[in-house]
């Protein structure tokens, strides 16, 4: 994993730069997002791993199964990472160009399990909270995890939250035998 994460920075970074020149961060994402889809189809993965699939019907491939998603930056990206036969570091390629585009536009991207769905108010709630501690703008991925028992688990970078009730329980246990 950490050998796709270094082949796919340059590339990575060379996206970003260039949509951060033309003004297109969000058509990039949604292009690296398409792309990196198909690319992550297990019979999409097959072909790209057939050595016998000539790099011509692979793009053609590609492209067909993008259809109209793809503008001609996309085109010459996906046929780089063809003749460098590097297609299925694209996942990695579209996660750095998120975390590039996150930073630039001085977004945190936070994590948020809890033991129940949270209706609007809260997660805006939660999400100000956030934002005022950070001082940067948040943007919140909620999931629901009944395991927690009440509360929830924040993630943001390196850094964890935990003001579950799961949480709490396991901190008194491990004071406990200690």
């Amino acid at each position: 994993m950490a050998e796709a994460i270094t082949i796919a920075r340059p590339y990575a970074e060379a996206v970003f730069k260039l949509a951060r020149e033309n003004g297109s961060l969000f058509s990039w994402s949604e292009i690296l997002d398409a792309v990196s889809s198909i690319v992550q189809e297990p019979q999409i993965r097959e072909l790209i791993s057939n050595p016998q699939i000539s790099s011509a019907k692979l793009r053609e491939i590609i492209f067909s199964a993008c259809g109209k998603k793809l503008n001609e930056d996309g085109k010459r990206l996906v046929s780089l990472l063809i003749d460098n036969q590097r297609l299925l570091i694209l996942p990695q390629i579209h996660e750095l160009f998120e975390q590039f585009k996150a930073q630039h536009e001085s977004i945190l991207e936070a994590e948020v399990v809890s033991a129940f769905p949270l209706d609007s108010g809260q997660l805006e709630k939660l999400v100000s909270i956030l934002e005022a501690k950070f001082r940067r703008k948040v943007k919140a991925e909620v999931s629901v995890d009944s395991e927690l028992i009440g509360g929830v688990r924040i993630k943001i970078g390196d850094q964890v939250v935990d003001s579950s009730v799961h949480g709490k329980l396991e901190a008194m246990a491990t004071a406990l035998k200690s």
